[in-house]
């Protein structure tokens, strides 16, 4: 696994990102592990300064051991403090493996970014959202945890549109989100976090009636203007606005051509506006190469963007209703 590079699984049709082994069968949490290339462990090891080799105080390297021993080949994932509990990959999977064994939900997807430095897990919940007509959204849970001290062990509620395979999930993260500190008894917490899913149905729920209620939303020119300004701001700066007029123009477009926007009940709509900001986010804004799309769409910037448009039109159907 090269820096840069997602190694993954996943069943049922390729994904948008087009990435990696396909299984014919739902993953156990020990296949899923294996499959997506996951099945090593980290440890933190302390740092030294120099020729003469002066401990640093309180710092300590993460480092991704491939073999029985610690290699100088070994990438090293990231710097922490003497605080920062690693999880093992296995640990983090553990969590989903309660709802999985009852049918409460399938492994979907898992993988790693760069060198492992962040690790996810997708697990796939039955039924589905009907927003309005056959305009369908699946529904699922992603798991993340990261290697490098940067970010918790994150747990988010991941709806997907069928219809484009826009992931809302990131547009919902604010309230809808888990996340546990990588200090102290990290397993129990996980463990603790796990009573937490009883509320799944819930949260669905309430998305299901948010997602609806955008599609009862009609914009005209003068809205739709005024939401995507919201989304993308005004800036000062020549290269920003630039960039904001850009964002704008785009996702007007998909506003009115993305896929799945000229369906019945979603023509002209609210919930055809986030899709047009989501769709130029996840697919096309994003050039690069897949890895780096999924990267942004579930962890970077397309995902703070995808947020803020979520909470702009939440916020907007106060006034506009």
């Amino acid at each position: 696994m090269q820096n840069g590079h997602a190694s993954m699984f996943y069943i049922d049709e390729v994904p948008w990102h087009g990435l990696d082994t396909r299984l014919d069968q739902p993953a156990t949490a020990q296949e899923a592990i294996a499959v997506a290339r996951l099945n090593w462990k980290v440890v933190k090891l302390p740092l030294f300064a120099g020729s003469k080799r002066i401990p640093v105080t309180d710092r300590f390297a993460v480092v991704r051991r491939t073999g029985d021993l610690i290699q100088r080949t070994d990438p090293v994932l990231g710097v922490v403090s003497n605080e920062y509990t690693p999880l093992q990959n296995h640990q983090a999977f553990q969590f989903f493996d309660p709802i999985v064994g009852q049918d409460a939900a399938i492994y979907h997807t898992a993988g790693a970014l760069g060198n492992g430095e962040r690790v996810w897990i997708l697990a796939k919940l039955p039924g589905h959202i009907r927003v309005a007509g056959d305009d369908i959204t699946e529904k699922y849970l992603l798991l993340s945890n990261s290697h490098d001290g940067k970010s918790s062990v994150t747990i988010k509620f991941t709806p997907v549109r069928v219809v484009c395979q826009n992931t809302l999930t990131l547009a919902l993260n604010d309230g809808l989100a888990w996340r546990v500190a990588h200090h102290g008894d990290i397993r129990q917490k996980l463990k603790q976090a796990h009573e937490m899913l009883g509320l799944i149905h819930d949260r669905f729920a309430d998305m299901e009636q948010t997602f609806q209620a955008m599609s009862r939303v009609k914009l005209d020119g003068g809205r739709l203007g005024e939401y995507l300004t919201a989304v993308y701001p005004d800036s000062t700066e020549p290269d920003k606005q630039l960039l904001a007029q850009r964002d704008r123009s785009w996702s007007e477009f998909f506003f009115d051509q993305g896929k799945g926007n000229r369906l019945a009940g979603v023509e002209g709509t609210l919930w055809a506006g986030f899709n047009g900001v989501t769709e130029w986010m996840d697919h096309r804004k994003t050039r690069k190469n897949a890895n780096q799309r999924l990267n942004s769409a579930w962890f970077g910037e397309s995902a703070r963007i995808k947020s803020r448009a979520f909470s702009v039109a939440v916020d907007k159907m106060a006034v506009w209703n």
